[in-house]
């Protein structure tokens, strides 16, 4: 059997790690600099950033942090969900949500979030399968050029 472990990601080698795998869910992810800084500005807000080591080999990622709102109260909103490519179909998203499904109960929240591309029928069907409904549709406007 294979050996799982999941870390928050909390040393800078931990997250220098994260890069290249985060990479295949947000590709346009700049250089290790900007990804740092990126995490580090998330963290000062809340987010976590989770890894699922698979036989000492980072497998997946799930970034989430803690909100509330009127719409579903105190919730764990999942920012960021991937596997590497190689071992999707494995069980490891499923258990990357599970780890954020036992972390929302331990923290009272009502919910977990997340949003998904409308170009991405495969994770759609995978958050289904694991129990996830959709709800709504994400309304977006870039305002400026950053």
């Amino acid at each position: 059997m294979k050996r799982r472990e999941f870390k928050l990601l909390q040393s800078q080698a931990d997250i220098e790690a994260g890069f290249e795998l985060m990479r295949q869910l947000r590709p346009q992810l700049g250089d290790l600099d900007s990804f740092t800084q990126q995490i580090d500005r998330q963290s000062q807000q809340g987010y976590r950033l989770s890894g699922l080591w698979q036989d000492e080999k980072l497998a997946g990622l799930i970034g989430f942090r803690e909100s509330e709102n009127m719409l579903y109260g105190r919730h764990l909103y999942v920012d960021d969900l991937v596997v590497a490519v190689s071992l999707r179909n494995s069980g490891l998203g499923a258990d990357l949500l599970n780890k954020v499904r036992d972390e929302a109960k331990r923290l009272d929240c009502t919910f977990i979030v997340l949003d998904t591309s409308l170009q991405k029928p495969m994770a759609q069907r995978f958050y289904y399968r694991e129990g996830l409904l959709a709800t709504g549709m994400r309304f977006v406007q870039k305002l400026g050029t950053t």
